[in-house]
């Protein structure tokens, strides 16, 4: 519906409804036309309010008009309180849209509009930080046309430049989007547009950004300049909570690349410059579980005390921060892994499945992968391979799907894939394990998290 080619029938269709409306609801209708996807009552009166049309009177006007230019949508992601949202037809926005432009307000509307995003943005990224994270999730998702749109400084007035600052912004505070919730080419394509067109000084935050998607995208390599570029905007800037996202940054990149060592080291750099409350980014907990993950191969004791760290760290700080299911899907991971270096299997397979799981909820392909390959290795060494061979291939589906062929997994995920698939080529011949591997193809990794 929301696609579908606006017909000659259906515009002079809503020049007739525009013309029966009286001034107010013609305003608010030629204001309207600057939102991309569906709107809330809050929404509007933030957006299309002004001393022609008193914040006061929104509501009232909203209501004549809805029933004659608008349609309720039914949104699954209302963080209204139950309040309608609407969303406007093409034709109506067509004529919305032209009308707007003739009385020469649309510009005013549209900066309205992408102050509006910037604060819809920071509005979700405290949400995500504050522990709220599928909340944060769903009002970014929600409010995503929109977003996307006050992104591209290019349809910006005068220049695109003059709005670059706010497409970066918004980019930066939707970090989680792109990174946790595995739309990292989306945003690695939306914050590079941004920069490109930024006319000073990329921001120390907008750099460890796009650090933070070229390793997500598997390119270590083209991360470390860019950290390096983000290290001296940071201290130029005087942005002390950058540099501390820049020591878990070059802790993730090194273990990334296999360096447990030195990706030990960044990540305790990390906890110690690290305020008791972050206002941004990856949270102690995600510091502490990313050391685990770090030692859980070679210093399995070390890693646990990491954990209980990170659970101690959770139980001090949930009255305020509330839960960070992205720690805690890695937190999973890394008990998989110590629990099977002490041999039990079948308790290390049920971890595996809970970080599978909540990798998926979350939307982290990266994260999905990982998981779905230790519980193949888990449950191939434990007898189960045709279960492991459907996994390897569903994990392989998934990579294709979302990544591109420059895409490299981290270190840790290469050792794990090696040693499930030596278990299952002892006992397939390449017929039996491609055949078993497309049966995981077919049924994704989403059933087969179900299973077991």
């Amino acid at each position: 519906m929301w696609g579908e080619p606006v017909g000659f029938d259906q515009l002079a269709a809503a020049e007739r409804g525009y013309a029966g409306c009286g001034p107010a609801e013609q305003l608010l209708w030629e204001r309207l036309s600057v939102f991309e996807g569906a709107f809330g009552r809050d929404a509007v009166r933030e957006v299309c309010a002004s001393g022609a049309l008193p914040a006061r009177d929104i509501q009232a006007v909203l209501d004549r008009l809805a029933p004659l230019a608008l349609l309720p949508v039914d949104d699954l992601f209302d963080g209204e309180e139950g309040l309608p949202r609407y969303w406007m037809p093409h034709p109506m926005r067509a004529v919305g849209a032209r009308r707007l432009t003739a009385r020469g307000d649309r510009w005013v509307v549209v900066l309205h509009h992408r102050r509006w995003c910037v604060k819809l943005a920071r509005q979700a990224a405290d949400w995500w930080q504050r522990g709220r994270q599928l909340d944060a999730r769903d009002l970014a998702l929600r409010e995503l046309p929109d977003l996307a749109a006050a992104m591209d400084p290019t349809s910006a007035p005068l220049s695109p430049s003059n709005e670059a600052d706010t497409a970066v912004d918004i980019a930066v505070s939707l970090w989680f989007l792109w990174v946790a919730c595995g739309r990292i080419a989306e945003g690695r394509a939306r914050l590079r547009h941004a920069l490109s067109l930024h006319a000073g000084p990329a921001p120390a935050r907008a750099l460890w950004l796009a650090a933070f998607l070229e390793l997500e995208s598997g390119r270590p390599e083209d991360a470390d300049p860019l950290l390096v570029q983000a290290w001296a905007a940071a201290v130029r800037d005087g942005d002390d909570r950058c540099l501390v996202l820049l020591a878990h940054l070059r802790g993730s990149t090194a273990l990334y690349q296999g360096r447990t060592r030195a990706a030990a080291a960044e990540f305790r750099d990390a906890l110690a410059l690290m305020e008791e409350h972050p206002e941004f980014g990856p949270t102690r907990r995600a510091c502490w579980v990313g050391l685990a993950l770090s030692l859980c191969r070679t210093e399995p004791e070390a890693a646990q005390e990491a954990l209980d760290q990170a659970d101690l760290d959770r139980e001090s700080r949930r009255a305020w921060v509330g839960r960070d299911l992205f720690a805690d899907a890695w937190a999973y991971h890394v008990r998989a892994e110590l629990v099977a270096w002490d041999g039990d299997r079948g308790r290390a397979a049920e971890y595996a499945r809970r970080a599978l799981r909540e990798h998926l909820r979350l939307g982290s392909a990266v994260g999905a992968a990982c998981a779905a390959e230790l519980l193949a290795q888990i449950r191939a060494l434990d007898g189960c391979h045709d279960e492991a061979a459907h996994l390897l291939g569903a994990v392989d589906l998934l990579r294709t799907s979302v990544f591109d062929s420059s895409y490299r997994p981290a270190e840790y995920c290469v050792v794990t894939r090696a040693r499930g698939e030596a278990a299952l080529r002892a006992l397939f011949d390449d017929t039996d394990l491609k055949s078993a591997y497309e049966e995981g193809a077919r049924r994704g990794l989403f059933m087969l998290a179900g299973e077991g």
